[in-house]
């Protein structure tokens, strides 16, 4: 601050400071005034590149709705299509079951009564035929089934010595006409699995060993580990490379061209009912080794012992049949005229009608009381089987035995004819079969 009494040179001193002063305060607010700037520059250019990336991700995300709409359509059109195979291959199946039922059930009587050895071979030779297309039938009626989104296990208590005594009856004419030894390791264990299922699985994958097996056995058991077992089936066949054990699941697929011919589909099938199950599938083989297909089980605490079974009923053996009246419900003419002959082949008295009204009449004719009643499921005018049964229970009384004939293999028949106490058989109907079950519900008590 300059003062009255200091000298000129002090004066110059302090002006020139105070010169210096006010120019170094200038350049500071110029030099905040150009940061100013910039900043109020850059922040209108973020601004705008905000505004750019925002319109940028509305048009992203207006595309991205619009791909979600069409790709919500387009699985709905997929699901769609999925549900129409299902019910085209249900519906077909059944149509295609039904002419082939009536043709196996004419070739069982014709078998019986044909004498020439030709003819015999040609039967024989024509019903292996028929036999073949309706494995395929059947298998694509399972995959159809098992790959339907509506589809439910029903998992529960197995008995493995059940299942194992259920399975050798089956198999064992199979096994005797390829003349392999088919052996079964009994167990008293239980598990838990899908009782339908889970036979279907050992089914599928014995057969295939039969089937393909070149040596003399086949090995059917059990094996232990720790809370869980597995079910092993072990043959002595060609044995698999590694390089091809996925593609021997595949549908249609057939490692060998030569030997038995088969649908290629048994394989496939195990393996889409042991995802739904959440079985581990695992096959161990090697060329030239034999193949040792298994099935991971969950183990149950509670043992079942095998039942104490008779000898089974003999399927030569028509003694229990003879003079028997049967009652056949079935609305497709030529089933009914082929159940007529070969039920009347075996010395039943057969009652064949249409319906269920029919069914009710020819019930109560004098003298016409049925010992057992076979009824197709699905009859015209949407009455079913089971309305047939309970309706003939109501006039006759709750103990007639009775049994279904279906070429629907649905397990929800199954399931809605167990509290009945009614076996059901899927067309086309083995004579064998047929002929056991009739013996087993005529059988005494």
């Amino acid at each position: 601050m300059l003062r009255p009494d200091d000298e000129d040179a002090r004066k110059v001193e302090k002006l020139t400071r105070i010169n210096r002063a006010l120019i170094e305060r200038m350049e500071r607010m110029d030099a905040m005034r150009g940061s100013s700037y910039a900043l109020t520059r850059t922040a209108a250019m973020l601004e705008r590149e905000v505004m750019e990336r925002n319109a940028d991700l509305e048009r992203a995300l207006r595309e991205l709705s619009a791909i979600n709409v069409k790709l919500a359509a387009a699985r709905e059109t997929a699901d769609e299509a999925n549900r129409a195979k299902s019910r085209f291959l249900r519906a077909a199946s059944h149509d295609l079951l039904q002419p082939l039922s009536a043709a196996k059930l004419f070739l069982a009587h014709l078998t019986e009564t044909a004498a020439d050895p030709l003819q015999v071979d040609l039967v024989t030779r024509i019903t292996a035929s028929f036999d073949s297309a309706e494995e395929l039938i059947r298998a694509l009626l399972d995959i159809a089934r098992l790959d339907s989104q509506a589809f439910e296990a029903n998992p529960g208590p197995v008995s493995i010595g059940r299942l194992f005594q259920r399975l050798g009856i089956d198999l064992q004419p199979l096994a005797a006409q390829r003349g392999i030894d088919l052996r079964f390791v009994m167990s008293s264990e239980t598990v838990r699995s899908d009782p339908m299922l889970l036979r279907q699985i050992a089914q599928n994958l014995i057969t295939n060993a039969l089937k393909y097996s070149v040596g003399p056995k086949v090995l059917v058991g059990l094996r232990h580990d720790g809370e869980a077992g597995w079910l092993v089936v072990q043959d002595c066949g060609p044995g698999i490379d590694p390089a091809d054990h996925e593609r021997i699941f595949n549908e249609f697929e057939r490692l060998s061209r030569t030997g038995p011919v088969g649908s290629g589909l048994g394989l496939s099938i195990v393996q889409r009912a042991c995802q739904q199950l959440g079985h581990a599938l695992e096959l161990v083989s090697a060329r030239g080794s034999g193949s040792c297909f298994r099935v991971r089980l969950s183990l149950l605490r509670q043992a079942c012992p095998l039942p104490e079974y008779g000898a089974d009923a003999d399927d030569g053996d028509v003694a229990v049949l003879r003079g028997r009246r049967i009652l056949v419900v079935e609305n497709d003419a030529e089933v009914r005229r082929a159940f007529t002959l070969l039920l009347g082949g075996w010395g039943m008295e057969v009652s064949p009608v249409a319906g269920v009204a029919a069914a009710r009449r020819a019930a109560r004719r004098r003298g016409q009381l049925p010992d057992v009643v076979l009824t197709d499921f699905r009859l015209d005018d949407g009455e079913t089987g089971l309305q047939t049964i309970e309706a003939l229970r109501r006039d006759l009384g709750d103990a007639l035995p009775a049994l279904i004939v279906s070429a629907e293999s649905g397990d929800s028949i199954r399931r809605a004819a167990e509290p009945l106490g009614v076996p059901v058989l899927d067309k086309p109907v083995a004579e064998m079969r047929l002929r056991r079950v009739l013996g087993e519900l005529l059988a005494p008590r």
